[in-house]
This record gives structure tokens, C-alpha cells and sequence, in this order.
């Protein structure tokens, strides 16, 4: 079984607007309004891909009540922790003249210290029977930044694989607890390791900064494709991209990709078609309008036009 974990889940509207310009009336052309949040949108993508998955975290009030049972709607099984403040709703505006979108995201509820601390509890009773969870996206407003790090340290615990996508000071406090794989976005990866990236050895060398950060294995997504730094014989980067596509909607096409890595390596397939997987299922994500959904088909078909280069630098990870 897989386990997402997201603690700030929302129920996401995304509107299609032509034109867009700030400060006038517009009428949408379409519109959906579903479950999201990352580790929503995670789940929702591995369950279209056939492996076992179960998504948690914190939901609230009527929101809250809404997100679980479109969830069950979707067949996605879950197990929510219910709490008294509202769960937030997150607006997306997409311009289909320009391919621009503009995200208006909420902070999210109070979250009590009991809570959190049910929460903490179901946590490890569900993980007893899992094999990886993935703790992902933002935390609701006045919770301690820390939280994913003890998180992951009581996981871990248990043997379960552990996989972070977050950004931030979650992260770079997560990064002390060792989760075994991180995977932030480059804007993320250079917020975290303090630089910007210019060329194919930067990018390679904070993969390298990311693993002595405390994540044995880690995994940057950019727009084409992902750099990576696993374990294979030893460890392994590689640069994996894919020719770009067409895009209907590239919102959520960072969750459809680690929705693919997390099914691919739940499967067990050698590290690298883990990533060529993750691509292809990325890059397909951004036909679709709504976050996490994808097409195991066009997966497939897809695959062939997706490239892993082996990055050779000479350095060593201590």
C-alpha cells in the first residue's frame, strides 16, 4: 500500500478564462472544481494508475466534508482526520489565448494540538501496513514547520520508504529527519541549497548538495523533465527529459510526475524507468484540465519519446 499524506488539502476550482486581464469582468468557457492539494493530487494520479493507495491528512468543516466525499466519488480510498476549522478552497484562472495561469491559493485552517496529535496517531496505524508514503504540499497556517520532520522520523521507523515534496522551511527542516527521496521543483531545489542554477553542473551538483542535506536520493523536476540523483549500484544521476508537448494545463503536472515515480518504484522497476515513467506521466498530465489526472494509455505511448542521459561528474557522495 501507498500512503499520501497531505495536511492542507483543498478543494481546488480551476476556470478557464480567454482574455483574462485583471480588474475586468470575465465569463469562464469551462470550468471543474475537485479534491486537491499535492498528496490529494498524488493519490488521485496513482489510483488512474493501478497500484494500491490510501490518502490522508487533515480535513475540515463543510469544505473538508466536500473533499472526502468527492474523494469516495473517485474511488480514491482515504482516511481523513476531522478537524473543527474550515478547510480551504484554492482559484486557479488559466488563459487559453496565452497558456497563462494565475493561482490564488488559501492559508489554510487553525489545526489543534489534538488534533494533530489523532492525526499523528492514524498516521502510524496506517503505515504499519505500507510500503511508501509520500508527505507532500504546504501546511495549514500556525502549524510548526517541523512537523513533516517528525513525521517522517515515526515512519521511518516502521520501514516504510519515505518521500517528501514540500518547499520552504518544511523542507529544509524535513531534510534533518533523512526522508529516503526529496522532490522539490528547481525553483524549490534553489531556495533549499541557496543558489541559483545556470547550466546542466549546477543542477547536477545540488542533487549532489541535496543527498549531504540528509535525502539519500533526490529528484528535481524541471519544465521538460527532472534531474536525478538515485541509488543504482552505487548511486546514479541522470538527466531525463522528454520533446515538449502540447498543453492543455501544466497545474498539477509536478504531482502527476511524482504520482508516476512513486507507482513505477512501488512496481519495482530499476530506478531509471522509474524516472522515464514519472516524465511520461508528467508531460501527459498537462493534456488534461484538473490536477493528478492522466491516461495510463497515452502513458505508454508516450514512453519511447522519453530520453535518460547518465551524468558523469566525478564527485562522490559522502
Amino acid at each position: 500500500m501507498i500512503i499520501t499524506v497531505t495536511l492542507n488539502p483543498a478543494l481546488d476550482k480551476t476556470l478557464q478564462v480567454p482574455n483574462f486581464t485583471p480588474g475586468r469582468r470575465h465569463r469562464t468557457v469551462d470550468q471543474v472544481t475537485m479534491p486537491g492539494g499535492k498528496g490529494v493530487n498524488v493519490a488521485r494520479a496513482i489510483k488512474r494508475l493501478g497500484q494500491p493507495v490510501i490518502a490522508t491528512g487533515l480535513a475540515g468543516g463543510a469544505t473538508g466534508t466536500r473533499i472526502v466525499e468527492a474523494l469516495n466519488d473517485e474511488a480514491v480510498l482515504n482516511a481523513f482526520v476531522r478537524i473543527r476549522d474550515e478547510s480551504r478552497t484554492n482559484t486557479a484562472v488559466l488563459d487559453p489565448t496565452t497558456g497563462l495561469q494565475t493561482e490564488i491559493n488559501e492559508r489554510g485552517p487553525a489545526v489543534a494540538p489534538q488534533e494533530l496529535e489523532l492525526f499523528h496517531d492514524k498516521l502510524l496505524y496506517l503505515a504499519k501496513g505500507a510500503s511508501i508514503c509520500v508527505f507532500a504540499g504546504s501546511l495549514p497556517r500556525g502549524m510548526d514547520p517541523a512537523v513533516y520532520a517528525d513525521l517522517i522520523r515515526d515512519v521511518k521507523r516502521l520501514g516504510v520508504t519515505t518521500i517528501l515534496d514540500t518547499d520552504g522551511e518544511p523542507l529544509r527542516l524535513a531534510m534533518r529527519a533523512e526522508p529516503d527521496i526529496v522532490s522539490p521543483n528547481e525553483l524549490e531545489a534553489e531556495e533549499l541549497v541557496g543558489q541559483e542554477f545556470n547550466d546542466v553542473e549546477d543542477r547536477a551538483q545540488a542533487l549532489l548538495e541535496m543527498s549531504r542535506l540528509g535525502a539519500p536520493e533526490a529528484i528535481m523536476t524541471v519544465r521538460d523533465g527532472c534531474y536525478a540523483n538515485v541509488r543504482e549500484d552505487g548511486h546514479a544521476m541522470y538527466r531525463v527529459s522528454v520533446p515538449e508537448q502540447e498543453a492543455r494545463s501544466r497545474i498539477g503536472s509536478g504531482d502527476a510526475f511524482l504520482a508516476g515515480y512513486v507507482a513505477a518504484r512501488y512496481s519495482a522497476r530499476a530506478p531509471v524507468e522509474c524516472l522515464r515513467y514519472a516524465v511520461a506521466c508528467g508531460a501527459e498530465s498537462i493534456q488534461h484540465f484538473g490536477a493528478g489526472v492522466v491516461d495510463p494509455g497515452r502513458i505508454e505511448r508516450l514512453l519511447p519519446e522519453v530520453d535518460a542521459e547518465r551524468l558523469e561528474l566525478g564527485a562522490e557522495i559522502r
